[in-house]
């Protein structure tokens, strides 16, 4: 490409709202679909849309994240002209101080962008599941003359309120913008995927930086800025698969659209433009039993099924015992779900048992969450 583009994804969340899974990992940490973790699907974007250039900007507990990140080997980003560079919190001069909200987090940075000195950034959030090029997108940013193109999605208008929301025009230009609003005026949802020229968003990030009634945030300050200032504002309408997984439902449901063979979400086609890259996980082979059975299922490495599994995402060494039965589950690394138990529409975290003969959430559609030795959080 005649320009650059440098990446930047936001992945220091706690994700609360994913309970234990997240106490000790950051959410684009967590495994999905047995073998990738949710940080895999960003950073695979990004490499199929020639984004050679990315910064993680970590917070909470990062640890394993950076582990997992390392030199960006897993994605190809070890090479003479790509980089992947995990960015916290620092400490300087005038003391230290966590990130206080997106966009702080990328002001915090600005130093690091001024050196890879950009065309235009790609704000990406690190804890979404989808399969895209951007190149369309910062095609339209380009041709457009835009000072920022926002991804939007269409949304189910009862499921709007949980979103920023754009109001366009009929050339797809943002005149009006909502976040998270109890009324919304259309059901055109923000990704959290921006491009930014960058000269601009640098002059935005100073003068928010500056403002001590900010939340120094992209939805609530940064956007709304620009659109009062007059700034080009543009929509670009995604087509496709998306989800944030930011939830125990929505984690799960995910998931189960890879058991289940979304064609939305396909992690099988050939397309080397659209794969997704992950660790190749040093494990022996997936072994099923005599009495084993697995139906409407993916299962990875050294995922040991003895029992009967039903529309499940087994993870690596994962271990279904025998005359277990599991429906509709997603069973995480190392966990073991053993003798005659029974489980149903549940996410077992990562070295969590099923305890022998236990029945959990039968006959229930809502999703709970098995953590630990003793069976259901």
């Amino acid at each position: 490409m005649a320009y650059k583009v440098v990446a930047m994804i936001l992945a220091g969340g706690k994700g609360t709202r994913l309970e234990s899974l997240t106490k000790k990992i950051a959410k684009p940490a967590v495994s999905f679909a047995a073998k990738y973790r949710i940080i895999d699907f960003p950073l695979s974007n990004c490499v199929n849309s020639d984004i050679y250039n990315i910064g993680v900007l970590t917070q909470y507990e990062s640890t394993l994240l950076d582990n997992y990140l390392g030199n960006g080997e897993k994605w190809g980003l070890n090479g003479v002209h790509s980089s992947l560079s995990t960015l916290a919190p620092r400490q300087t001069e005038e003391g230290a101080k966590w990130y206080r909200g997106t966009a702080d987090a990328i002001t915090q940075n600005i130093d690091y962008l001024d050196a890879q000195d950009p065309d235009y950034v790609l704000i990406l959030s690190g804890d979404h599941i989808y399969k895209t090029r951007f190149n369309d997108m910062i095609d339209l940013h380009i041709k457009s003359n835009a000072d920022v193109t926002i991804s939007v999605i269409e949304v189910d208008p009862k499921e709007a309120s949980r979103f920023g929301i754009m109001a366009v025009n009929n050339k797809d230009e943002i005149v009006e913008f909502q976040e998270k609003p109890r009324v919304p005026k259309s059901n055109l949802a923000s990704m959290g995927i921006y491009i930014f020229s960058w000269k601009i968003l640098r002059r935005y990030l100073k003068e928010d930086d500056k403002n001590e009634e900010s939340e120094h945030d992209f939805g609530k300050n940064i956007i709304p800025q620009m659109l009062e200032d007059k700034r080009k504002l543009q929509a670009y309408r995604f087509k496709g698969y998306w989800r944030d997984v930011g939830t125990l439902a929505s984690l799960h449901e995910a998931n189960m659209d890879i058991a289940l063979g979304n064609k939305e979400l396909d992690l099988y086609d050939n397309d080397n433009f659209l794969r997704i890259f992950s660790e190749d996980t040093p494990s022996v082979p997936q072994y099923i039993g005599e009495g084993g059975r697995i139906t409407r299922s993916i299962a990875n490495q050294g995922a040991i099924i003895l029992g009967k599994v039903d529309s499940c995402v087994v993870s690596t060494n994962a271990i279904i015992e025998e005359n277990a039965v599991c429906t509709r589950c997603v069973i995480m690394h190392g966990a073991k779900v053993l003798v005659n138990a029974k489980v149903n529409n549940a996410i077992i975290a990562p070295d969590a048992v099923v305890p022998s003969g236990a029945e959990i959430n039968l006959n229930s559609d809502e999703i709970v969450l098995i953590s630990g030795k003793g069976g259901a959080k």
